[in-house]
């Protein structure tokens, strides 16, 4: 990815936050998701009186993004911050968006850019937020094992 790349995501991300729906937090969060074929998905926190149907930013943009058929990402942009506020500190993703990104990400490779309101960002990639993560891999038999299965 170039810094102009980079920069453009963060700025997606900044934009997608204006959209947050977060009226008990006031913690306005907007994600914005590059796929591999260089469309992004842009996503907000939309919080829910009950709390565990509350979603995040990070997770509506990879959500949009497979409930129209993209499986492949490249990076995703995140900002956050309380209402009303330039967001000065990094927000990194939760635990529930780590693992999510493992179900359609190379833990190596997808990029994870952590922004603020000053359009800075510090990077990471999957593997160093989510070290020893689990994927669909974890679940694949080994070969000698489905040829007896299937025998």
């Amino acid at each position: 990815m170039t810094e102009q790349e980079k920069r453009t995501l963060v700025n997606r991300a900044l934009e997608a936050r204006t959209f947050a729906y977060a009226p008990y937090s006031h913690f306005q969060v907007g994600a914005a998701l590059l796929t591999k074929e260089g469309q992004i998905f842009t996503g907000c926190n939309i919080e829910n009186a009950a709390y565990s149907p509350t979603n995040c930013a990070e997770r509506t943009a990879v959500f949009k993004a497979v409930s129209e058929g993209v499986r492949a990402f490249a990076a995703i942009a995140i900002v956050g911050g309380m209402e009303g506020r330039e967001p000065t500190d990094l927000t990194a993703p939760c635990g529930v968006c780590r693992q999510v990104f493992m179900e359609f990400c190379e833990p190596k490779e997808f990029r994870i850019l952590l922004g603020k309101g000053d359009k800075t960002w510090e990077e990471y990639t999957l593997e160093e937020l989510l070290p020893l993560g689990f994927s669909g891999k974890n679940l694949e038999m080994p070969e000698e094992e489905r040829d007896r299965n299937h025998a």
